[in-house]
């Protein structure tokens, strides 16, 4: 049994992760300023490490950057999610290699319960994890090591900024000196509106906060930013959550490539949305109770007629059956739907999400529910073993509307038969 003195975390978050998924199959990439794009290749969304020092934002519209692209020979890639969600999964699966007790934080960061290493050297075992993954993966992470779950992130920090360190940093017994390092605009869940009221009152790196009372934090802040300085002190306040909590909603939502000016076009691309909505719930064991469909013009352009719609239905009885949720989406879509607009981004909501057994209509079929579960049994057996939308409905189409702008996208290598790498003796 691990008593809370002797407790360890470590914070594992990979590197530029976008970029260095990048960088694995395309070696020459290595030390060459990278930018990843959103959705439609309209904003910069992830950089490499060079690609920060040349002055490129998160954010930031490409089109704003072709110049400083051009000067510098920048490669720009269009995001590939199917690469990196892939990647993801392989990191994280060999982290749980050294340590079953892990918390995946986000697609590029995992906390790590040190329980089962209690007795090592804590630095020296995530020295041999860091090597693993990038042998493994080709990912290189960066590891931060504590006795909360904030002086781990905040090691981890310091270990990105301190070259030194060599992608490893566990906080001494005597911290001071690290803390001092690291600005309270860095500290784990601070965030940019607190860290500029803590500023205003003379609060300017991770030290100066643990100096603060306690209740002077609470009183000015709130319980969080309490909980956030004491971790910082090394008591433990937030603990390690490896089962997600339910999710309660379900947005499915993307703009369009180029702007929408028909109800066919529209339609299919609702179709679409309901279509990956009813999949992830079904993948979650939830269904949904109610149903909001929008769309809107574009939200920036003053010079277009502009128009916004939206409507909300409850599902009765709560279903994640996709022909179900495409049906009452078109049904409330098309009644809002209005000639000579120019429509930029449409999505649908799902709310009240629940698990286990929906309590049934008093006139809902026994048999019709059946078949709409072997229905859907069927679908998503075909769609997962030939690739997504390999069978799909007819209200989603064949104009591919939803079909995302990625003119630079890289090869999805690890999830795609067709787009395996190819190696030439």
């Amino acid at each position: 049994m691990v008593d809370a003195q002797t407790r360890m975390y470590a914070l594992a978050d990979c590197n530029n992760f976008y970029a260095s998924c990048e960088r694995i199959f395309e070696p020459h990439l290595a030390r060459k300023p990278v930018v990843v794009l959103s959705n439609n290749d309209g904003c910069i969304i992830a950089r490499s490490q060079e690609a920060k020092d040349i002055g490129f934002k998160m954010g930031e519209p490409i089109f704003k950057c072709r110049d400083l692209v051009k000067q510098n020979n920048v490669i720009v890639r269009s995001s590939n999610f199917s690469l990196y969600g892939d990647m993801s999964r392989r990191v994280m699966q060999t982290i749980r290699l050294f340590s079953p007790d892990v918390e995946v934080y986000s697609i590029d960061e995992a906390f790590i319960k040190l329980d089962g290493l209690v007795g090592r050297d804590f630095e020296q075992e995530m020295r041999r994890m860091r090597a693993a993954v990038l042998q493994w993966t080709g990912i290189p992470i960066s590891i931060g090591i504590g006795k909360t779950k904030t002086l781990a992130k905040l090691a981890n920090h310091y270990a990105k900024k301190t070259p030194e360190m060599e992608g490893v940093a566990k906080i001494p017994q005597n911290p001071d000196e690290m803390l001092r390092a690291v600005e309270v605009g860095d500290i784990w869940g601070i965030g940019r509106q607190w860290s500029k009221k803590f500023r205003n009152i003379g609060v300017h790196t991770a030290f100066d906060l643990v100096q603060m009372e306690p209740a002077v934090i609470q009183q000015t802040f709130n319980i969080v930013a309490m909980k956030t300085a004491m971790e910082l002190r090394g008591c433990t306040y937030f603990r390690l959550e490896q089962s997600p909590e339910q999710r309660k909603t379900l947005l499915r939502s993307r703009s369009f490539a180029k702007p929408v000016t028909t109800w066919q076009e529209l339609s299919e691309a609702i179709a679409s949305h309901a279509t990956r909505a009813a999949e992830k719930l079904r993948n979650e064991e939830l269904v949904a109770s109610v149903l909001k469909v929008f769309f809107h013009t574009s939200l920036f352009n003053h010079q277009k007629p502009r128009h916004s719609a939206h409507a909300t239905i409850e599902l009765i009885p709560p279903t994640n059956t996709t022909h179900t949720i495409i049906k009452e989406a078109l049904h409330l879509a098309e009644p809002m739907w209005k000639v000579g607009f120019e429509y930029k981004r449409a999505g649908v909501y799902l709310l009240e999400l629940s698990k286990g057994q929906a309590q049934t209509s008093l006139f809902d079929s026994p048999e019709r529910k059946k078949l709409d579960k072997q229905m859907m049994s069927v679908l998503d057996a075909v769609n997962t073993s030939m690739g997504a939308g390999t069978m799909h409905f007819a209200a989603t189409g064949f104009t591919k509307v939803m079909q995302m702008r990625q003119l630079q996208r890289s090869p999805r290598y690890t999830t795609r038969w067709d787009e395996l790498p190819q190696v030439r003796a």
